[in-house]
């Protein structure tokens, strides 16, 4: 099964919705399925170097994100958010998360059975 996971919230918000998610696609993985992730609005911080988890959060985000790369995930990051959003406006992406699109994220909507945001 193809699972599309969406993220739209800042990665360290005050809240755990992006670690969740993240959490959940893992264990997805885990359960055999095919995770893709695309992320988009304030998202797009969490594949950028330079966003650390603040002091108290125990969790890193971006080590989570590139974990999942390294297994497999592909990760696509809207290039019009780049500039758009975040903290870290038109800072670059790190490798593995590819710069995409919205016909692109369309396109795996369509090509996906499942879809989830975050």
């Amino acid at each position: 099964m193809k699972i599309l996971i969406i993220f739209n919230h800042q990665p360290y918000d005050g809240g755990d919705v992006a670690w969740n998610g993240l959490r959940l696609a893992e264990k997805l993985l885990d359960a055999g399925q095919e995770v893709r992730i695309f992320l988009m609005n304030d998202a797009v911080d969490m594949a950028r170097e330079c966003c650390r988890p603040p002091e108290g959060y125990d969790q890193d985000l971006v080590q989570v994100l590139k974990g999942l790369i390294g297994r497999g995930v592909r990760v696509k990051v809207c290039g019009t958010c780049m500039a758009r959003c975040g903290i870290h406006k038109n800072v670059p992406y790190f490798e593995g998360a590819e710069k995409s699109t919205m016909p692109a994220l369309a396109e795996w909507v369509i090509d996906s059975d499942k879809v989830i945001t975050f």
